[in-house]
């Protein structure tokens, strides 16, 4: 019996050796057993475009997944690790579709829609709420509503007292829509403002002035109403064709130097570059590691995956903490914010300051 015991060891260790070896030959040889489908991208040929009865309308028609566009000359170089990246398709799609957002004292309703689509169903919410339109002018996207003095539901909606006196200053709404940060995005800003005898003159939009608390408060709150008002009319959208001429020259641009992207520019304030970049920071899941406003800079990491990963032997250490690997600067230019990128030089790995500058870019615009 004492021998039988004595056995039992070498047995276990044994059978233990022998699993042991059966699970890593299995891991190692389990991904051949998958099939590689890596280099399809690069040899699938191209397909006949779609085509569109006479009188549809193109503009309500896109690629759901577009596919990047690559030369023979870099088709003959790839491999399937060189595979270009699909463009970002959640850069175009809000969380939420009629936002408003807020930021050093301005509020805007963020809408993903084009401005020539939206235009009519802004017209037809002033109208509806007994505002309508006195002034417009399309192409600086710029609407302004009738006395607002005369109407009882006017009044109401722009909290003005139920008793005026008959030295009331005359008051309107104005509504100023511009194309958004995003691509594909709109954002409209109003406000109330006083004018001279029948407001039958346009009044030059000049938002640099921060309303007061109550004006800002009045702001959202009609905004919000206008934001549940073209949520109900989603359905039945109409075009603008002058409103489609709006200045539409994009707020945000990648400069590039040949191949490599070597700046950002936003067409922005500082406030609203910072906060913008922010946002795209944190939607590309690139920690920030530090930060500082007055000084205009963020460092952060931005290694791969595969550098983030402890390996084999760290399952039960404690999770690594982010390092600063680049280091991204906003300088303000002539009427102009520029985001420039740097590698620092204790970074060994494989992400450059042109592909921080190209994957933020996705996010921003």
């Amino acid at each position: 019996m004492s021998v039988l015991q004595r056995t039992r060891k070498p047995l276990f260790s044994g059978l233990l050796v022998c699993a042991t070896g059966l699970l890593v030959l299995t891991a190692v040889s389990g991904c051949s057993l998958l099939d590689d489908r890596s280099e399809r991208y690069v040899d699938a040929r191209e397909g006949q475009p779609l085509a569109l009865p006479e009188k549809a309308d193109s503009s309500r028609f896109g690629q759901v997944m577009p596919i990047r566009d690559i030369t023979v000359a870099d088709a003959s170089k790839m491999y399937p690790s060189d595979i270009p990246r699909p463009p970002d398709m959640t850069s175009g799609i809000l969380d939420e579709n009629y936002v408003i957002e807020e930021l050093d004292g301005r509020a805007w309703l963020l809408v993903n829609d084009v401005p020539g689509r939206l235009w009519p169903a802004v017209t037809a919410y002033m109208t509806d709420r007994g505002l309508g339109v006195s002034q417009e002018n399309p192409q600086i996207g710029l609407l302004q509503s009738e006395l607002l003095n005369f109407s009882k539901r006017a009044r109401e909606l722009a909290e003005l007292p139920s008793d005026p006196g008959a030295e009331e200053a005359r008051v309107v709404l104005q509504l100023k829509m511009a194309p958004g940060v995003r691509r594909k995005t709109t954002e409209i800003q109003l406000r109330k403002l006083e004018v001279a005898g029948n407001g039958g003159e346009l009044v030059p939009w000049s938002g640099s002035v921060a309303p007061s608390p109550e004006a800002l408060s009045l702001q959202k709150r009609i905004l919000a109403d206008l934001g549940e008002f073209l949520k109900s009319r989603e359905e039945s959208k109409s075009f603008s064709r002058a409103a489609s001429g709006m200045e539409s020259a994009p707020l945000v641009r990648l400069v590039s130097d040949g191949d490599d992207a070597r700046a950002i520019s936003m067409s922005l304030d500082f406030g609203r570059s910072w906060a913008e970049v922010s946002r795209a920071l944190s939607e590309a899941d690139i920690p920030v590691v530090d930060l500082n406003r007055s000084a205009g800079w963020f460092y952060v990491d931005f290694r791969t995956a595969d550098e983030r990963e402890p390996g084999w032997f760290d399952w039960f250490s404690d999770k690594e903490k982010p390092r600063h690997t680049h280091t991204l600067n906003l300088v303000e230019g002539d009427g102009t914010i520029e985001i420039t990128a740097q590698r620092q030089d204790g970074y060994e790995g494989d992400q450059t300051a042109p592909d921080l500058l190209t994957q933020l870019f996705d996010y921003l615009y």
